[in-house]
């Protein structure tokens, strides 16, 4: 079973979550909607994990974040597609109310949403954590470098073009695919 965890003010039912449900199974990816604050958001995801048996988590934008503190925990796997690094330095533009774009619910950044996040930044990461690491030069939200040099001795894709939702998802699913099996055969 793997967990997809979605960026900023999206839903566990977007573009890049039903990608890759049609690609591993409904049955084998869980795409939850969060709740909107970080503590709440990872108080649920370790829930989650508690409760199904989770091999691998994929993040987008926030959710690379999020990803990025729960391997920490949990030794997961993760691939992480288009990740912040530094969130609470890129949301502090998004203070206020805001809504969420699959369904307009709304939601609020505010001081404690971000000293929330500064908290969870992690300075390195450990040798045995095992990541697949997604970036686009294109993205017009994150500056993919801050990505590629915070994850330089993982495993970088780094591709020229593209977006902040990562276009053309589905051409890195051999690749994913390739990853995880070679994680597995580690593993075993």
């Amino acid at each position: 079973m793997m967990l997809f965890i979605h960026g900023f003010g999206s839903c566990g039912w977007g573009q890049k979550s039903l990608l890759l449900r049609r690609h591993f199974g409904i049955e084998r990816l869980i795409a939850p909607d969060l709740p909107f604050h970080p503590q709440q958001a990872l108080e649920h995801l370790r829930q989650l994990i508690a409760r199904y048996r989770i091999e691998a988590l994929i993040g987008s934008s926030l959710g690379g974040f999020y990803a990025t503190w729960l391997t920490g925990e949990y030794r997961l796997p993760s691939i992480l597609i288009n990740p912040v690094v530094h969130p609470h330095k890129l949301l502090s533009d998004y203070r206020g109310q805001q809504r969420r774009w699959c369904d307009e619910a709304p939601f609020a950044v505010g001081d404690d949403y971000l000293a929330v996040l500064r908290g969870l930044q992690r300075d390195r990461m450990g040798a045995q954590e095992s990541y697949l690491v997604l970036l686009q030069q294109g993205d017009e939200v994150l500056d993919y470098r801050e990505a590629k040099a915070f994850y330089q001795d993982k495993d970088l894709v780094v591709l020229p073009g593209g977006s902040h939702r990562f276009d053309h998802l589905e051409r890195q699913l051999p690749r994913i695919d390739g990853w995880l099996q070679q994680g597995a055969q580690r593993d075993a």
